[in-house]
């Protein structure tokens, strides 16, 4: 992934406040069935540009509202991909990736995919790290990551909060180099990153707002993104 270190190295400005930046930045929302249905036509007039949409959870759940969610992106011109929620604690990295890339993760440089992206952040209903030391779960990502590539020729977006990285992996920064960062923060300001990474690809800035589901911004302009989206 060394195109998107150039590419957002063109980037004249760094992420500062979602009111100040994010009228020059690519606009974007990440959704699942949670938020019902989605008029994707309507968050594009509303000048949204990319969107991340939940395909999988563990290798149990398959979101019911993926399909009409993607194509309804697709539809609106939107680009758009997949994430997967992940459960360390039930199966192993490459088995949860595998699950995600056979309903929906895929990626093809046709240049309005986004690399499937990896949300690993807190446990909903147990043990913050799941139950995992900081070497097993780097452990488990790395398997994760190594998998998709291997099937994609790209490597997943890490989606994570600082703290939920620093806790949960001893702040590795084993993947700065191959992974993209969408890091979550619900601030004027990204703060401190997880260490390995200079700057971050995508930051969910709000958990609501003007559009539905969480708000994001690209850390770049609309060309860096179609780039991602091209490989």
């Amino acid at each position: 992934m060394r195109l998107l270190y150039s590419l957002l190295l063109c980037a004249t400005v760094a992420l500062a406040s979602p009111t100040l930046q994010k009228r020059a930045q690519p606009k974007g929302i990440d959704v699942s069935h949670f938020q019902g249905t989605v008029n994707f036509n309507t968050a594009k007039a509303n000048g949204i540009s990319f969107a991340y949409i939940k395909a999988t959870e563990g290798t149990t759940f398959t979101d019911p509202s993926f399909s009409a969610n993607y194509v309804g992106a697709t539809n609106a011109g939107i680009i758009r991909g997949a994430y997967h929620f992940a459960h360390p604690d039930s199966s192993s990295g490459a088995t949860q990736a595998n699950f995600f890339l056979a309903h929906g993760g895929g990626w093809s440089s046709d240049g309005i995919t986004l690399p499937g992206a990896l949300d690993i952040e807190y446990n909903p209903s147990g043990a913050e790290c799941y139950g995992l030391s900081a070497s097993a779960m780097v452990s488990w990502v790395r398997d994760f990551s190594n998998t998709y590539h291997s099937k994609t020729g790209v490597y997943p977006v890490i989606y994570t909060t600082t703290d939920w990285w620093t806790t949960c992996t001893g702040n590795s920064a084993a993947f700065g180099s191959t992974n993209p960062l969408w890091i979550a923060r619900y601030a004027s300001s990204i703060g401190t990153l997880p260490a390995g990474w200079s700057f971050t690809t995508f930051w969910q800035y709000a958990d609501s707002g003007p559009n539905p589901g969480d708000q994001d911004l690209f850390n770049g302009d609309m060309t860096g993104l179609q780039k991602i989206a091209k490989g």
